[in-house]
């Protein structure tokens, strides 16, 4: 296994050698017939040279539905050792979307991490449904403020879906409301103090772990059912108090992908809502995988895109067939629990996803063009107000995908707003921020929104 393991390092250090020389030697590179480029060459070779970590049972062997069935087990994540988050429960499919399996008081330690006064804290568990409608679980922490709510009606509901962004489960929120601060939990559960803000102004908050059970990062099915199954469970839970309250949603990169697939499945997924959810926030917005397929592949971005492309894979397994042995091994390595602090790291080697695939040119591959077109979830318009907005310097996440994702709605009809604020990823996350929340504030207090469209 340690040969194995240092095979793999090698490998990915040759990758990151000849990518190198190829970008710097201005002799062209090799070409397989039919196929430019050398990378092709280099993919069969890893197969050659590094055998596959997935051993099928003898009775099996030669057999890609049992051998691709073995690679989809070994990549998914790694159990916590708490059930409410590793348990399949039985039965799912006999509940309805959104009804509660479980609930555990987690005030004691997330009022602590909260830092402004709050009445409770509640882990919920409840059904949900994969990227391809079959049951599932997720869970979510509803928030509630220590104030009495003194405005109209119930108390309002803000969803803060957060850039969770990770491969394992320890990475969530809901994990780290639960157990406490840890290497895995993110700055970004606490800043922007999103959840503070709101609780101050006397909303209550849930905050989703919206990849889902199997950790599907950047999967947009799984995160919108997810969310929207969130706000179903505290509506169920407590018909007294929020039974009427208006909700709203908001999330930045990560966070937006899980707001724009909820935004979109509103009326196919949950009409009920419809008239529920007064309006949703997105900035940073990656909206469109094509073009991050060309911003984010083969640069210092590179780590995260490929994670972001393996996780979808859990969920869409035809993915997972396209890896060669060498993705195969780190996928199904201790990397396939790690947050982004850790797998951004190997963007330093700037690989192309080339290197990880056995398929030639896999980014305009006939699967690549149908996984950009299921993500970009096109021609489905969000059924609540949208401000929409991105840094007008941005390089990662280009500002194009924001704007097509606003003239795509204000033609479909929605209710839409686009703002391009200045910075990049991380400058336009601060400047876009104060007339987002004024906007969900409104949202809030009753005002009704206007398109801009």
């Amino acid at each position: 296994m340690r040969s194995v393991r240092v095979l793999v390092c090698s490998l990915l250090l040759l990758c990151s050698f000849a990518v190198g020389n190829a970008a710097a030697d201005p002799s062209p590179p090799p070409e397989l017939p039919g196929v430019p480029g050398f990378l092709p060459d280099l993919q069969r070779w890893i197969d050659q040279v590094l055998p596959s970590p997935i051993q099928p049972a003898d009775a099996e062997a030669g057999d890609p539905a049992a051998e691709l069935a073995a690679l989809r087990a070994a990549v998914l994540p790694s159990p916590v050792g708490d059930p409410i988050f590793d348990h399949w429960p039985e039965g799912l499919a006999s509940l309805a979307p959104g009804e509660l399996i479980e609930t555990r008081d987690i005030t004691g330690v997330a009022g602590l991490l909260t830092l402004v006064p709050i009445r409770s804290a509640t882990l919920l568990k409840y059904r949900t449904a994969d990227a391809h409608g079959r049951p599932s679980f997720a869970t979510a922490t509803l928030i509630v403020p220590a104030t009495d709510w003194t405005g109209p009606g119930d108390r309002p509901i803000l969803v803060n879906n957060l850039p969770i962004d990770a491969l394992g489960r320890k990475c969530t929120p809901g994990y780290t409301l639960t157990h406490g601060l840890s290497t895995q939990s993110s700055m970004t559960e606490f800043l922007p103090p999103t959840t503070q803000l709101a609780v101050l102004r006397g909303y209550a908050v849930i905050v989703p772990d919206h990849q889902g059970p199997w950790m599907a990062y950047a999967e947009p099915y799984v995160a919108g059912h997810a969310v929207l199954d969130a706000i179903r469970a505290v509506r169920g839970s407590d018909p007294g108090a929020h039974g009427t309250s208006r909700v709203v949603m908001t999330g930045y990169s990560g966070g937006a992908i899980a707001t724009h697939g909820a935004a979109k499945l509103i009326d196919s997924y949950a009409p009920e809502l419809a008239e529920v959810i007064v309006g949703a926030a997105l900035g940073g917005v990656p909206a469109d995988f094509e073009i991050l397929a060309r911003s984010m592949n083969g640069n210092l971005a590179s780590g995260i895109f490929m994670a972001a492309t393996f996780a979808i894979g859990r969920e869409r397994p035809e993915i997972l067939a396209a890896m060669n042995n060498l993705a195969r091994w780190v996928a199904t390595s201790p990397m396939k629990d790690q947050c982004v602090s850790v797998f951004a790291v190997p963007g330093v080697l700037h690989l192309p996803i080339d290197v990880g695939a056995n398929i030639a040119d896999p980014l305009h591959s006939e699967l690549a063009t149908q996984i950009y077109e299921i993500t970009r979830m096109s021609g489905m318009r969000s059924a609540t107000p949208l401000y929409i907005y991105n840094g007008e310097q941005e390089w990662w996440i280009p500002a194009e995908g924001a704007r097509n994702l606003y003239a795509e709605q204000c033609a479909l009809g929605a209710n839409a707003v686009y703002r391009g604020v200045f910075g990049e990823h991380i400058v336009g996350a601060v400047t876009g921020y104060p007339e987002a929340m004024l906007w969900l504030d409104e949202r809030l207090q009753g005002v009704a929104a206007r398109s801009e469209c």
